[in-house]
């Protein structure tokens, strides 16, 4: 049997004020042609379909349009759970009719051991239980089992599952954080302190498990216990990563088969560093100048309009930092020179700016200004 895996589409959001539905809308045809290339028995959607609890119509039209052809127009079933980001009653409105249409979603906690059965054209049969995002709360609200940690909480749901083997294979899908896991900056936390971590040891005996909520691909803990990542880099900080769909293909007796199958973007997230003569003459060959960009000037002088300038060449620049206006911690030598007068606050302020103390004739020409202007003032009042 063959899946495709994904997760974290977060459908409506945006990057730095600008809007990414063309460049979702662009990634999901790329999921569709391999759902169709490689004629898989299921698409699983791991959680954090939507950005935000109340998405946009946009969104909303977005996912109603790729949600029918893979069951509709494909007919290829799909089953997706809800993640922290979603609000699981919206998403799962209509979700007892539409699973007659090929659409499964499963939101409902009480209901995680109950299993979507595909078959496939060669009689074989896989069960997939889904387990949404949820909080040691929900466990106790819903189960009145006194669980304190995530992990209690997600193991507890785990081991709800029935683990006899009533069917070929079994798989789990789940939105989590498992420990040990590498993270960024585009996640939303689902508790401080590391609180929100689970294990994947109740994970290890189905024959796979589709997780979301982090964006970076990733195995943890075994082969078969993977995060497929999300299909756009939604943030600076995933610049190195390779965005893909994971193929899984489970054959009986052997370990399963998984492949990485990679997601082109419309438009590439990119860091550029450098001083702006240097970047504005790369940008004028630069074949992808419309990528999105974050830019660090490393000039050490002040420049006006640099955003304005940038955005002449690349269009989108998003992010801009200016190494020279970094500020550093002051040092109590630095505290105590403000109380020195005029010129050591000057000069202190100097250095910040430019990295660079004032020199000799630059300390003296600035004494000059600051006399003359305290002359002029005494002047003034008398």
């Amino acid at each position: 049997m063959k899946f495709l895996h994904t997760s974290d589409w977060h459908l409506g959001r945006l990057f730095h004020n600008v809007s990414l539905l063309d460049d979702q809308t662009h990634i999901l045809q790329q999921i569709i042609t391999y759902a169709t290339k490689y004629a898989v028995d299921a698409v699983l959607i791991a959680g954090d379909i939507f950005d935000r609890a109340v998405p946009p119509s946009s969104a909303v039209a977005l996912l109603d349009e790729t949600l029918h052809t893979l069951t509709q127009t494909l007919n290829i079933p799909v089953i997706l759970i809800s993640g922290n980001h979603d609000s699981a009653e919206r998403l799962s409105f209509g979700a007892r009719l539409l699973a007659n249409q090929n659409l499964h979603i499963l939101h409902a906690l009480k209901h995680c051991d109950d299993a979507v059965v595909i078959h496939n054209k060669n009689q074989q049969s896989a069960a997939i239980y889904g387990i949404p995002y949820h909080t040691p709360e929900h466990i106790r609200a819903d189960f009145d089992e006194p669980v304190k940690t995530f992990d209690q909480a997600h193991s507890f749901l785990v081991n709800r599952i029935d683990s006899q083997k009533k069917y070929d294979y079994a798989i789990l899908m789940s939105h989590c954080f498992v420990t040990g896991a590498d993270e960024c900056e585009s996640e939303r936390p689902l508790a401080i302190g590391g609180a929100d971590r689970v294990s994947f040891t109740p994970m290890l005996p189905f024959d796979y498990v589709a997780l979301g909520h982090l964006h970076g691909q990733q195995k943890r803990g075994a082969e078969h216990i993977r995060y497929s990542g999300s299909p756009l880099k939604y943030s600076f900080s995933e610049v190195p990563h390779k965005k893909s769909v994971t193929l899984v293909e489970l054959q009986k007796n052997t370990a399963p088969i998984i492949s990485q199958l990679p997601l082109i973007p419309q438009h590439e997230v990119r860091c550029l560093v450098g001083e702006l003569q240097q970047l504005l003459d790369a940008g004028l060959n630069d074949k992808n100048a419309d990528d999105y960009i974050a830019v660090t000037l490393t000039d050490k002088h002040a420049i006006l309009d640099a955003m304005g300038k940038l955005r002449a060449v690349y269009p989108n620049v998003l992010q801009l930092e200016k190494t020279f206006l970094q500020n550093h911690n002051a040092s109590s030598q630095k505290r105590a020179n403000l109380q020195h007068g005029e010129l050591a606050m000057f000069d202190d302020f100097f250095t910040e700016i430019t990295g660079e103390p004032l020199s000799a004739s630059q300390k003296t020409a600035m004494e000059k200004l600051l006399n003359d202007l305290a002359k002029t003032a005494a002047e003034d009042n008398t």
